[in-house]
């Protein structure tokens, strides 16, 4: 059976979820998952990665990860394939850890970055290991609060700046939030294909297509926070030549592939 297409580019948000071989535990000691934890912000430094939340479970792991430099694969190759090595050498194990590939689902950041966020620390709440998130040592939740040091790698600043503009009242803030979602239902109702997109920004029309009804999605411009058509930026990429149709440059053809590939999967 063929993969599935694995989405990247510059900028994307993924939940990225990866389990042990036959289901079977990838953290055996509090060591281990210290070790993970520094693996993980050596990855994030290499390959420039900004982690927004993160949970370590029994037999799998939870991130939220952005990739400003579209890396994902190479960064998730680095990870899971070091912390291995790590793992056989320490408890004198060979072979596979992980079970196949890992899973990375793209996100859409406006509608969901918040949502699955709580959703990522509020996994051993869910599976009965513990009574409340803060209870949890080995997730995100803590240090985003302030109840423990922030890792070097953890991006919470963004994450709390979307609650207030003071820290103390905005973790105040992200507490209750995720204290509201532990009774609450999966995020995963919009899933298809490993991209995770709100309908209703899937479905607005762009701007110099056939009407407001194209099924062209607009996102919002990373650099001026305005509301863009997925067809001006792909217009923004071409240029002039001298005969009487446009050529595309690299910026053209990459928006283009980039959202045919989301409008395939996703719709």
């Amino acid at each position: 059976m063929a993969r599935s297409l694995r989405i990247e580019y510059a900028g994307a948000l993924y939940h990225v979820t990866s389990r042990g071989n036959e289901r079977h535990d990838i953290f055996f000691t509090d060591d281990d998952r210290h070790a993970f934890l520094a693996i993980l912000g050596k990855v994030c430094g290499r390959y420039n990665w900004l982690c927004h939340a993160y949970c370590l479970m029994g037999n799998h792991y939870h991130l939220l990860v952005e990739t400003p430099e579209g890396n994902l694969s190479k960064g998730m190759r680095q990870l899971n394939g070091v912390y291995t090595q790590y793992v056989n050498r320490r408890h004198g194990r060979v072979g596979h850890l992980f079970q196949g590939r890992f899973k990375g689902i793209l996100v859409q950041k406006e509608a969901y970055l918040l949502e699955l966020a709580r959703y990522i620390v509020l996994n051993p709440v869910r599976a009965g290991m513990v009574k409340a998130p803060e209870a949890w040592p080995w997730s995100s939740y803590r240090a985003t609060v302030g109840l423990s040091k922030n890792m070097d790698f953890l991006c919470t600043d963004g994450l709390l700046s979307a609650f207030a503009e003071k820290r103390r009242k905005a973790a105040k803030a992200y507490a209750r939030f995720v204290a509201e979602g532990v009774q609450g239902e999966s995020p995963w109702k919009d899933l298809k294909n490993q991209v995770y997109w709100a309908r209703s920004v899937l479905w607005r029309g762009c701007s110099g297509v056939s009407g407001p009804t194209s099924p062209l999605r607009r996102y919002r411009s990373a650099s001026g926070g305005r509301s863009r058509g997925c067809w001006d930026i792909m217009r923004s990429g071409m240029r002039r030549g001298t005969g009487p149709s446009p050529k595309p440059t690299a910026v053209g053809l990459t928006a283009y592939r980039r959202w045919a590939c989301i409008l395939a999967l996703a719709v």
